[in-house]
């Protein structure tokens, strides 16, 4: 595990916070709390792979709205919901779109579309993820020193506490899956019950 993390570690930590990555992050800085890495690295690489996720998905929505609106349609209700709290809260909303559960892609797509400005958009997206990357993979670390508190040496269940943790972020991330596909269910019917009438 040692020669894997320290080999391949930070650039799965890029790569996963390129596309999500909460739980990666977390297991990121549980590993530099086990020693395998450095903490400074994790929240390197996370601060790396979230600021390019997200301006990739600023410059598609600045660039290629239409074409992805036609190709995403489930798109619309959350873009409906991003731009109406980007009109209220810009700056706010830049800086903590990562705390957002669920709107994470989409709301740099939003952003993209709206008029803010390519300059304000890097420069908050890039504090923004710094302190998302250094809270985030600290949490994974303090976890760490939690579990050694209780349990003393945690070196002896790092495989079972990586698998615990993986097994967590996937099971929010099941429920979340569940509950879009549940809201889009219901909102079929409900469509389908105002045409028969």
């Amino acid at each position: 595990m040692e020669v894997f993390l320290q080999t391949y570690g930070y650039w799965a930590i890029l790569v996963g916070t390129f596309l999500e990555g909460e739980t990666i992050l977390v297991l990121g800085g549980l590993a530099a709390h086990l020693g395998y890495m450095d903490l400074t690295g994790v929240i390197l690489a996370a601060f790396v792979g979230s600021l390019c996720g997200d301006q990739l998905f600023f410059f598609l929505g600045r660039r290629h709205s239409p074409f992805l609106l036609n190709r995403r349609p489930s798109w619309k209700s959350k873009l409906e919901r991003a731009n109406r709290l980007i009109d209220r809260f810009q700056t706010p909303l830049i800086l903590g779109f990562r705390f957002l559960y669920g709107l994470r892609t989409v709301m740099p797509f939003a952003i993209g579309i709206s008029s803010v400005p390519v300059w304000r958009f890097v420069l908050l997206n890039a504090i923004g993820a710094i302190v998302w990357a250094g809270i985030v993979a600290s949490g994974g670390y303090l976890f760490g020193n939690a579990l050694e508190g209780l349990l003393g040496n945690i070196r002896h269940y790092e495989k079972i506490l990586f698998v615990l943790v993986t097994l967590a972020g996937a099971l929010v991330w099941a429920l979340y899956i569940y509950r879009r596909h549940r809201k889009k269910s219901q909102t079929a019917a409900n469509t389908a019950d105002k045409e028969r009438m």
